[in-house]
């Protein structure tokens, strides 16, 4: 039985509403949907991304090495195709993100090969984007 892959809802806590729906909506490019003066909902490349209001600062992040760089746990983020990726990675360059891992490809030339990045929201949450170089190694072993 083929799996459709389906759309996944994440709500996450922002400690200032305006700037991070500025950096959800203006920076990447999510469209927004409703929202409250709590809250706000946006189509996160095809997914359902809730920022929350939560006035305290967001937890610290920890790290683990991967590839020889130290990835931020937690994190979230999407799959892109690299088309896309490459995309937005020069939009985000262009807008001068600070890259906790700047755009690179991980795993060259093994099972995986994936493009990745990370940076963080204005509250501080880890996000990554990746591109496969061959989306059906995204479960390889």
């Amino acid at each position: 039985m083929e799996q459709k892959i389906r759309p996944f809802h994440l709500a996450i806590p922002v400690n200032a509403l305006a700037a991070n729906r500025h950096f959800y909506r203006d920076t990447l490019g999510c469209t927004e949907g409703r929202s409250s003066d709590h809250w706000v909902d946006f189509d996160f490349f095809g997914h359902q991304l809730v920022i929350h209001l939560k006035e305290t600062a967001s937890e610290e992040t920890t790290s683990n090495p991967v590839d020889g760089k130290e990835v931020p746990v937690p994190h979230f983020g999407v799959v892109l195709d690299m088309e896309t990726f490459q995309q937005l990675a020069s939009d985000l360059k262009s807008k001068n993100i600070q890259f906790i891992i700047e755009p690179y490809i991980r795993f060259e030339g093994q099972v995986g090969e994936q493009a990745t990045m990370f940076f963080k929201d204005p509250a501080g949450n880890a996000l990554e984007f990746k591109a496969f170089k061959n989306l059906d190694q995204l479960f390889a072993k």
